[in-house]
């Protein structure tokens, strides 16, 4: 049975005849031996034309082990695919209209215009606006730019041991007290009449300390000492030696034994981004699988990179003004080929991190050749835009689909 070290030898031999022979066209483009393999699943997309032409210093399709060919898919594995990324598209839209003038009359330089009459600009050209109402919020998000690009390339792994899903979304607590609530009615009413904020406010403080036909008022119980001082604090006109404010609650506390009702409840506050953190062990059986652990390293470390601004021509040295974004990515659990009907689901993701332990054997050790005997990569991905209840939608009882995001 031949060795490692034996089928190095051999490669290396193959290798330095192939040199030596004569080639009937030095221009041809080895690189693309590898276009036509398709990953599994759904490839369809446009193919969309780039400014300059992409080095790929790997092949495009990459599979570790090297004996997991496209013709012998089975059991589990993590298919990631690469594609660049796409800004997300955010802004207003609404159903277009032309501007028109309120009233007749003539501009500075004569130009008349009748009431109701289309307004243009220096050009001839008509003002369009949105109509009253109809703006709306347009946010395509980068996750859905993706959609019907083609990958740069595609990399399957053996499904790492340790996997798991994490959803969040962030709630806080919060508080709101009659003074805030009195604040709100005051603000909202300033609005509504067009009186100033301070008019509004006397008329909020005087429907909660005035007193009704029978002589009551919101603040039944507390003596009138308390009230002008609870009444001075909220009027802003209180103020203590050092220039602060008189606080609500220390005045109800101390004169009375008790506070303001916060109004204490827990409110939704934002959404999260998800983080997928992955480790492979790569354990290089011949010359063709170190080959292929390297080329799978190097295809990460390239994509993950910021890329100079090549396409302004100012890719010198350490870059021009502007970086590019690094390159982003699809995953997918597969199941003999085919996405898996139970594990969780990927919106496209970033490479956040990664770190290579040449080491994982616990000591350097390497073959002749001066490759590891055992690798472990780490990658850490975190998804591009949060998980909403709307993408659930794509789901159905009793499919085959999985448990969703």
């Amino acid at each position: 049975m031949s060795t490692y070290a034996d089928n190095r030898r051999k490669l290396i031999e193959s290798r330095r005849r192939n040199r030596n022979k004569p080639t009937a066209n030095t221009n041809e483009n080895t690189s693309t031996s590898n276009t036509n393999n398709k990953p599994p699943g759904n490839n369809t997309g446009k193919k969309t034309a780039n400014k300059s032409k992409r080095h790929i210093p790997h092949p495009t399709a990459m599979f570790y082990p090297v004996a997991k060919s496209q013709n012998e898919r089975t059991g589990d594995s993590l298919l990631i695919k690469c594609f660049s990324y796409k800004p997300s598209k955010l802004g207003l839209k609404g159903k277009p209209t032309y501007l028109t003038a309120k009233n007749g009359g003539s501009f500075e330089d004569g130009t008349k215009i009748q009431k109701n009459g289309i307004l243009f600009d220096k050009d001839n050209n008509a003002f369009r606006v949105d109509k009253p109402g109809s703006t709306r919020l347009d946010n395509k998000g980068a996750s859905e730019s993706l959609e019907g690009e083609n990958s740069h390339y595609y990399v399957e792994l053996p499904i790492p041991q340790d996997i798991s899903d994490s959803n969040t979304v962030t709630w806080g607590d919060d508080q709101m007290n009659i003074f805030q609530l009195a604040g709100i009615s005051a603000a909202n009413m300033m609005q509504s009449t067009g009186m100033d904020f301070n008019a509004a406010r006397d008329i909020v403080v005087k429907g909660l300390f005035g007193k009704d036909e029978s002589g009551s008022n919101s603040f039944g119980g507390i003596d009138q000492r308390t009230q002008n001082a609870i009444q001075s604090a909220i009027s802003g006109k209180a103020i203590n030696a050092l220039g602060g404010q008189i606080n609500t609650n220390s005045a109800l506390g101390r004169a009375e034994g008790f506070i303001l009702n916060s109004n204490l409840e827990l409110l939704f506050d934002s959404v999260n981004l998800r983080s997928f953190p992955f480790s492979v062990n790569f354990s290089p059986r011949s010359p063709v699988e170190s080959q292929m652990v390297k080329h799978i390293i190097r295809a990460f470390k390239s994509s993950m990179a910021a890329k100079k601004n090549s396409d302004a021509g100012e890719a010198t040295g350490q870059g021009g003004i502007f970086l590019r974004a690094p390159d982003v990515f699809k995953l997918t659990y597969l199941h003999n080929g085919a996405p898996h009907p139970f594990l969780n689901k990927f919106k496209p993701c970033a490479l956040t991190g990664m770190t290579v332990n040449y080491t994982n054997s616990g000591t350097y050790a390497t073959y002749g050749d001066g490759v590891p005997i055992s690798l472990k990569m780490n990658l850490i991905f975190k998804e591009l835009n949060p998980i909403y209840h709307e993408d659930y939608e794509e789901f159905a009882d009793g499919d085959d689909k999985g448990v969703g995001f």
